[in-house]
């Protein structure tokens, strides 16, 4: 099962730097999209159904923010949007979809923003959502969450963490998530099966040439439950696909091994 993560920074933005040719040229079985911006009613017929998905949407009551949708070649046993916390659905940040096999979390965690007025924010969202993963694992559910995760973990996942030491994505609060995500049994995929990997980024600033420079932080994840980890056969940084400030990441299941 060939699964794939993007931030798109803009849904109807990316639309036009040719989106949907990358769609049906990657062919993915599910396509996990954040910060798509915009209400289902303001998308193209090619967006809402064009493209032979199904598509599951969570949306920001205010328009323009946030919101994840994910497009799925086979209808998923059921999806629904959202933790059940009205301090967070409302911004549109979380959609899970039944694959049977697994619960697929996707997932777009807040920005602590550069003043770091909600780091706190974010902390209550990795808190409240690590909760609801805890309980379905404990029912005996396999999982993987996805998404734009909004931090770097270790100095080897952004090109200059001395520099940032102090950045909202790269304090230590933030970075004490991951850990915590870690110690309770989720891992990092492409951490899993690349170790040793450095300048490896999905992220990037639009500041002239930063990209081509590879000044970037590695911030977009597949992580899965340990009862899930025989099953991980590939995780990758696509790094050579545009159009976002964001690079998708993927993920390769062999489902026949878990």
């Amino acid at each position: 099962m060939h699964l794939i993560s993007w931030n798109v920074n803009g849904l109807r933005a990316v639309e036009r730097k040719g989106f949907l040719e990358w769609l049906q040229e990657t062919k993915p079985d599910v396509l996990c999209l954040q910060e798509t911006k915009a209400w289902p009613s303001q998308l193209s017929y090619e967006l809402l159904e064009g493209h032979g998905y199904h598509t599951h949407w969570a949306n920001a009551e205010k328009k323009g923010y946030s919101g994840v949708a994910t497009f799925s070649r086979k209808p998923p046993l059921s999806a629904h949007s959202g933790l059940g916390i009205e301090r967070f659905d409302s911004e549109g940040r979380v959609v899970v979809t039944d694959h049977g096999e697994f619960l697929l979390y996707n997932v777009y965690f807040p920005n602590g923003q550069r003043d770091q007025g909600r780091v706190i924010y974010k902390l209550d969202f990795y808190e409240a959502l690590l909760k609801e993963l805890n309980t379905q694992v404990r029912a005996g559910r396999k999982v993987v969450i996805t998404g734009d995760w909004n931090t770097a973990h270790k100095e080897v996942d952004l090109k200059n963490p001395k520099a940032n030491q102090e950045t909202s994505g790269f304090l230590p609060i933030e970075r004490d998530m991951l850990d915590k995500y870690i110690e309770n049994g989720y891992i990092d995929t492409f951490r899993y099966l690349h170790p040793l990997a450095r300048d490896r980024y999905t992220w990037w600033s639009y500041r002239a040439n930063v990209r081509e420079r590879n000044i970037g932080w590695r911030i977009d994840y597949f992580f899965v439950s340990e009862s899930l980890l025989s099953a991980v056969s590939q995780a990758e940084i696509c790094d050579q696909v545009v159009g976002s400030d964001h690079c998708p990441v993927e993920l390769r299941l062999d489902l026949s091994s878990s």
